[in-house]
């Protein structure tokens, strides 16, 4: 099979054979064993086993240590125009399936969890805000970003601009430049600015997609923000790490009696201030620009217990294994603080983005919270990351956001 096959053929340890035959995509560099001929960097090259067993076919980035992405497992693909178009197909065509009315406003591809490597899409009405993070990828993605326009006119969208989001670290460690802007595609607007309108559960928001935090707006949490607001009528909330100010803005569309949004930022206050305005909401919200962990002390040490339902939504304490110690005795911490606020019969929404910190490792330590703020917690819901980010149950990196809602019993 290997000399009939156009690729170069790269042969693994047994682990790396375990891994990929158990679903998993990535070959780590210290699971080479050897190749034939030495591949061009972000080539296709096939994969296979010490006993010759062909394992899967994927891109080869000769800097990163993850040496090959697998795109297929299927000897009959070839991977030209079709077989990316098809791809393409698939991914849009579930997110019409799964998002419906939500569709204008959602994440078109999610990497590995849609085989694309390393590649992230998300569309805000007509405007497309990428993130390309594998080699073999970049050498594809202008065939992959005329597809998707092409794809999406099919719903009447006329793309009219592709911006690129590629300040991650990682895409150093894959031998790639790093950068934002536009992409320049015949037909795009070249004098986009960046910024969008967009409208998510029936709010409207100011994004930034050029200058904003990842591409712009965290879409993965639309059903979470909406799921807070149901239960926020006549509840006094405290929305700490409000960044866009969009739980916030959920919660007064819900009917609280009072929220105050808290964020370290004055850039994201701002930011927050703005989309109250955009929705008529100014007055409805307290903004503050405060240390949350400050905040949650010295509201203890006041004993204030005003708020009677809380939202924590913090960036990722940690983005390695190795800092997960460290980052779960943070996440004990401010949960404790925020349960101790909280009266009984008071409600905590809490969460954490982090794959590093499994569901298992989240639940434990907020077991650990509630024992140490001597509350019980009662679940209302335990949520994930809306369905455009779709999770692979075979690749635990695409499962990373844990929500849960509780009350103080």
């Amino acid at each position: 099979m290997a000399d009939k096959r156009p690729f170069p053929s790269v042969r693994v340890t047994e682990k790396a054979e375990r891994s990929l035959r158990g679903g998993h995509p990535w070959v780590y560099d210290t699971e080479i064993v050897s190749w034939d001929p030495i591949p061009e960097n972000g080539c296709v090259v096939d994969v296979y086993s010490g006993k010759d067993r062909w394992l899967g076919a994927g891109f080869w980035s000769e800097c990163s240590k993850i040496r090959v992405r697998i795109i297929s497992d299927n000897t009959n693909d070839r991977f030209d125009e079709a077989f990316w178009r098809r791809r393409i197909r698939y991914a849009v065509d579930y997110r019409r399936q799964v998002m419906g009315e939500d569709f204008h406003c959602c994440r078109l591809i999610f990497g590995e969890a849609d085989r694309f490597p390393g590649l992230t899409v998300d569309l805000f009405d007509d405007v497309l805000v990428t993130q390309t993070l594998s080699f073999g990828t970049e050498r594809i993605k202008d065939l992959l970003f005329r597809m998707l326009r092409e794809e999406l006119l099919r719903d009447g969208i006329a793309v009219r601009a592709v911006v690129e989001r590629n300040e991650s670290p990682v895409r150093a460690l894959e031998g790639l430049s790093a950068g934002a802007g536009l992409y320049p595609m015949e037909g795009t607007d070249p004098s986009f600015d960046g910024r969008v309108l967009l409208t998510e559960n029936g709010i409207r928001y100011r994004v930034d997609c050029l200058n904003g935090q990842k591409t712009g707006y965290f879409l993965d949490q639309k059903y979470n923000r909406q799921a807070v607001g149901r239960i926020a009528r006549g509840r006094h909330v405290l929305d700490c790490f409000t960044h866009t100010g969009a739980f916030a803005l959920n919660c007064v569309r819900g009917g609280a009696a009072s929220v105050t949004a808290v964020d370290i930022s004055e850039e994201a206050v701002a930011s927050a201030r703005e989309n109250a305005a955009l929705n008529g909401m100014e007055q409805a919200v307290d903004f503050r620009c405060e240390d949350v962990f400050r905040l949650l002390t010295d509201l203890a040490e006041r004993k204030d217990r005003s708020y009677d339902m809380i939202i924590l939504d913090p960036p990722a304490f940690t983005k390695s294994r190795g800092t997960v110690g460290s980052a779960t005795r943070g996440y004990r911490e401010i949960n404790r603080r925020a349960m101790s606020l909280l009266p009984r019969g008071g409600y905590l929404a809490t969460c954490s983005c982090s794959h590093f910190m499994t569901d298992e490792l989240f639940r434990r330590m907020l077991r650990d919270a509630a024992s140490d703020a001597s509350v019980s917690l009662r679940q209302v819901e335990g949520r994930q990351q809306s369905p455009d980010h779709p999770i692979l149950w075979n690749v635990p990196e695409t499962d990373y956001l844990k929500f849960y809602i509780f009350q103080i019993v």
